[in-house]
C-alpha cells in the first residue's frame, strides 16, 4: 500500500480517524406507536414510546450531552386525564442489568413465553400478550441505567461517574426529572418498582428526590436488598448466615431433602419454626464464636443439619456457617446436581462434581436466552427502534467498574427512612420469594425491622410472599398472585 507524503499509510490514517471519533450525542426524537391487547373481555389500548433522554452537563460554559438513557414508556388510553393517572418508573438491578427482566417478565404488556416453572424452553423464543400487566393500574417507564440496554456515556472516562452508588442515583433522578418535564407528568401520582439492586437504587432515589421536591406515592421492592451487610458473606459478618437459614430450609423442603416429619409440614408453618431457631439459638451460638461449649455446639450442628438437609459432618466442617454458593453445590451433590441461586427450585448439572461451589447459577442460565431474544426482536420489530448497537442485557463493564459506598456494605436504608419521615404518605411493598438465595425474604424482613422509623409509619410497610425465587414472576402462579397484590397496592 502506498504511503502519503507525510509517511503515513492509508490504514494508519483510517485507524487514527476512528480513534479520534467519539459518539456524537444529539437529542433524539422518540418513536411512538399504538397498540392494544385483550385482557379477559376488556381491550386495553395504549401508546408505547421508545428513545433516549440526555444527561447533560449544565455548567454555564458548556451544555453538552454526557450520556443518554434509553427508556420504554407505556401510557394507557383511559378516561382519566394523563396527569391524574399513576406513573411507575421501573428498573432492574445488577447494578449492571437492563430493565428487560421486569419489562418482559411481569410489568409490561408483552411477556416472554417461558415454561410455567421458569425452566428453559427450546428455541425459537417469542413474546405473547401479558394479561397480568401492571398497565391496567399504572402507566410505566422502564429505565436502562448508563452502561445497560442502549444507554451509554460519551466516553469511558465519563462513564465512571455513573458507575457508583451516588452517581447512579443522581443520574436516574435527573432522568426522572427530565421525563416528568418532557412528558407532562409532574402531577401524576409517582411510584418506583425496583428489583434486586434496583431496590437499593429505589430506596436511594426516594431519599434523594424528596429533597428536590419529588415525592413518591409508593415503592414496590421486588426481591429486596437495602443493606449489603444482610447478604454478603464476609469474615466477621455473621448476619447473613442466620438470615439465609430459612431459605435453605425452603429449598431443601422443595427438593425433598428434609427428614420425613419436616417434609410432611406445610412450608410456611415450618419456616416460622426455623426462623425462631435461626434468630434465636443459632444467632446466639454464632455470636459466641469459640466460646460456644461442646454440648451447645453439638446441639446447633444437629439442628442446623436437620433444617437445611445438609450432613452433620458438613455443618461441623464449615464451622456452623453455610455460605449460599456452597449450599447450592452441596445440597444435591449426591445426585450430581446444583441448585440455583436466583431460584433454588431450578437445577443443573456440571462437570466438576467435587468443586466447593458451582461454576454458574443454575437458574440464571434458564432465562438469559429467551429474554435476550425477546427484547432485541421486540424493540426493533414491534416498537420501531432500529439500531445496530447491541442491547446490553447485562453490562459486565458496569459490574466490573462499580464503586460501592461504605466499602462492601453499601446501604440505602437511611435514605428510605428519611423519605418516609419527610413523606408519611409514601407506602412501601416488599415482594419476596421463598426460594430466593440471592436476596432471601428474611433479609428484607430484617431490614424493614431496623429502619429506625417512627412507630406511626410501620403501617406504611407491607409484605407479600411467593412460592418462587428472586424473579418470582417467572413462576406462573406467582405471576398471577403478584398482579393481584399490585392491584391492591395501587388501590391504596
Amino acid at each position: 500500500m502506498a504511503d502519503d507524503k507525510s509517511g503515513t499509510t492509508d490504514e494508519q490514517t483510517a485507524s487514527k480517524d476512528k480513534a479520534d471519533k467519539k459518539p456524537v450525542f444529539e437529542d433524539e426524537k422518540a418513536i411512538e406507536t399504538s397498540h392494544e391487547i385483550t385482557i379477559g373481555e376488556r381491550t386495553l389500548k395504549y401508546k408505547a414510546t421508545v428513545g433516549r433522554l440526555p444527561l447533560k452537563n449544565y455548567a454555564p460554559d458548556k451544555s453538552e450531552i454526557e450520556a443518554q438513557v434509553f427508556f420504554t414508556y407505556y401510557a394507557a388510553e383511559t378516561d382519566k386525564p394523563l396527569g391524574e393517572r399513576p406513573l411507575t418508573f421501573a428498573f432492574n438491578g445488577g447494578p449492571g442489568s437492563a430493565s428487560v427482566w421486569v419489562h418482559l417478565g411481569a410489568l409490561g404488556p408483552q411477556r416472554v413465553v417461558i415454561s410455567a416453572d421458569g425452566t428453559l424452553l427450546p428455541p425459537p423464543y417469542k413474546l405473547e400478550a401479558n394479561p397480568h400487566t401492571w398497565l391496567t393500574e399504572t402507566d410505566l417507564v422502564f429505565i436502562d441505567p448508563v452502561g445497560t440496554g442502549y444507554s451509554q456515556a460519551k466516553d469511558e472516562e465519563t462513564a465512571k461517574k455513573y458507575y457508583d452508588v451516588d452517581g447512579d442515583i443522581a443520574s436516574i433522578g435527573e432522568f426522572m426529572r427530565l421525563f416528568l418535564t418532557r412528558y407532562d407528568r409532574w402531577t401524576s401520582p409517582l411510584y418506583i418498582a425496583g428489583e434486586s439492586y434496583g431496590t437499593t437504587r429505589g430506596a436511594g432515589l426516594a431519599g434523594y428526590l424528596i429533597d428536590r421536591g419529588i415525592a413518591f406515592a409508593g415503592i414496590i421492592f421486588i426481591s429486596t436488598v437495602l443493606s449489603m451487610q444482610t447478604i454478603r458473606f464476609r469474615e466477621g459478618n455473621d448476619l447473613p448466615y442466620a438470615l439465609y437459614v430459612p431459605a435453605y430450609t425452603a429449598t431443601a423442603w422443595y427438593h425433598n431433602q428434609l427428614a420425613p416429619e419436616l417434609q410432611a409440614r406445610e412450608l410456611t408453618e415450618l419456616l416460622k419454626e426455623v426462623e425462631e431457631f435461626a434468630f434465636g439459638a443459632y444467632t446466639l451460638a454464632l455470636m459466641q464464636g469459640d466460646r460456644l461449649g461442646a454440648e451447645a455446639r453439638t446441639d446447633i450442628v444437629n439442628r442446623l443439619a436437620h433444617y437445611t438437609g445438609l450432613s452433620k459432618t458438613y455443618v461441623e466442617n464449615r464451622d456452623l456457617r453455610i455460605e449460599h454458593w456452597r449450599f447450592c453445590k452441596e445440597l444435591l451433590r449426591d445426585r450430581g446436581v446444583i441448585v440455583g441461586r436466583l431460584d433454588s427450585r431450578l437445577t443443573a448439572r456440571e462437570g466438576d462434581k467435587a468443586a466447593e461451589a458451582p461454576d454458574f447459577d443454575a437458574s440464571g442460565s434458564h432465562l438469559r436466552p429467551p429474554f435476550t431474544v425477546g427484547i432485541n426482536d421486540y424493540l426493533r420489530r414491534s416498537l420501531g427502534y432500529v439500531t445496530d448497537q447491541p442491547y446490553m442485557v447485562s453490562g459486565d463493564n458496569v459490574n466490573g467498574s462499580w464503586k460501592w459506598a461504605n466499602g462492601t456494605f453499601t446501604e440505602t436504608t437511611t435514605a428510605l427512612a428519611a423519605a418516609l419521615a419527610k413523606n408519611n404518605h409514601m407506602r412501601v411493598l416488599f415482594t419476596c420469594g421463598y426460594y430466593d438465595l440471592a436476596t432471601p425474604y428474611t433479609a428484607a424482613e430484617y431490614t424493614a425491622a431496623h429502619l429506625g422509623i417512627d412507630a406511626s409509619l410501620l403501617g406504611n410497610l407491607s409484605f407479600t410472599y411467593y412460592p418462587a425465587g428472586h424473579m418470582m414472576y417467572v413462576e406462573e402462579s406467582s405471576l398471577v398472585k403478584l398482579a393481584e397484590d399490585i392491584r391492591v397496592f395501587y388501590a391504596g
